[in-house]
């Protein structure tokens, strides 16, 4: 190997270092969120909707410029998380073979691709808007803002892994023995549908605090999806961690920043407002006859 191919081979590598920081330290900062600011009355604030587009560009500029508020505690979760991921980097191309040469088990990987799909931008978008326009056809604020701020998060989302993908540039996994594991002309780093997926269900999980089947539901469904796109050889294992990983803190970063506290849901959890009566149920459809897949959303007081 000769000096400029050592000189490249070196900057990626300080290049993907740089990119586990980045998306490393912005995840603790969310796992260890700053006190919330008292927020000005409701009356004096626009609604969500008309401050939809400036609120994506406060959470970007917030998310891009996090390393430069690393302290010294970050240091506590920056480590096992850099760690993790290297470690998952290190093992992806064998953990990666054991599901099979070439797809291994094509009913696997088809299933696995189909169960996917709500983690897509349509899948995740109408999940959203589902939520959205259901809150306001049942005057739920909670059901609304779990919309607009699940879109936002999605949005911000999309902006991040698609930067991300474009500076790892890594191959999929059915790419036969790339030369090099990342900057190679790929998109898979990180994995778009496991970060779309744990950011809405880290919004929809925030929002309904007080209903641990929501909760639960939310973060299993993200679960499935992230782990899908491992089973159906779309990713790498490092892929969906990171991007599981990020979705997660752009969800408690962008309800953090801009949900809006109503005084009978915040001080008693176990309580709820007349316009938050209703509670939605997602779970998934499979009917092995036709063999689709799908998702249903229902909505229950």
């Amino acid at each position: 190997m000769n000096r400029t191919d050592l000189l490249v081979r070196l900057c990626r590598v300080m290049s993907l270092l740089t990119l586990i920081v980045l998306f490393s330290n912005f995840v603790n900062a969310q796992i260890h969120p700053p006190e919330p600011q008292p927020s000005p009355s409701p009356q004096a604030t626009p609604s969500l909707e008309k401050q939809f587009l400036r609120n994506i560009l406060h959470d970007q500029v917030g998310i891009w410029t996090s390393p430069l508020r690393v302290s010294g505690d970050d240091a506590k979760l920056l480590a096992p998380m850099g760690l993790a991921t290297a470690a998952l980097i290190a093992t992806d191309r064998r953990t990666a073979n054991e599901l099979g040469e070439h797809g291994g088990n094509l009913r696997r990987v088809k299933i696995s691709l189909q169960l996917s799909r709500p983690g897509g931008a349509y899948g995740s978008a109408g999940i959203a808007g589902t939520f959205y326009l259901l809150g306001i056809m049942k005057h739920d604020s909670r059901a609304r803002e779990t919309g607009i701020l699940g879109g936002e998060a999605l949005i911000d989302a999309a902006m991040v892994s698609s930067v991300l993908k474009q500076a790892s540039q890594r191959p999929r996994p059915l790419v036969p023995d790339p030369n090099d594991d990342f900057f190679d002309g790929g998109h898979s780093f990180p994995s778009g549908h496991a970060t779309n997926a744990w950011a809405l269900a880290t919004v929809v999980a925030s929002e309904y605090h007080d209903r641990k089947a929501v909760q639960m539901t939310a973060y299993a469904l993200a679960s499935a999806i992230s782990l899908s796109r491992y089973t159906g050889r779309a990713h790498f294992l490092s892929d969906v961690f990171v991007g599981s990983a990020i979705g997660y803190g752009i969800g408690r970063y962008v309800y953090k920043q801009h949900h809006v506290p109503e005084t009978s849901t915040e001080t008693d959890p176990g309580t709820t407002s007349r316009n938050t009566k209703w509670v939605p149920s997602v779970a998934p459809l499979y009917a092995r006859m036709n063999r689709t897949y799908g998702l249903a959303v229902a909505w229950r007081k």
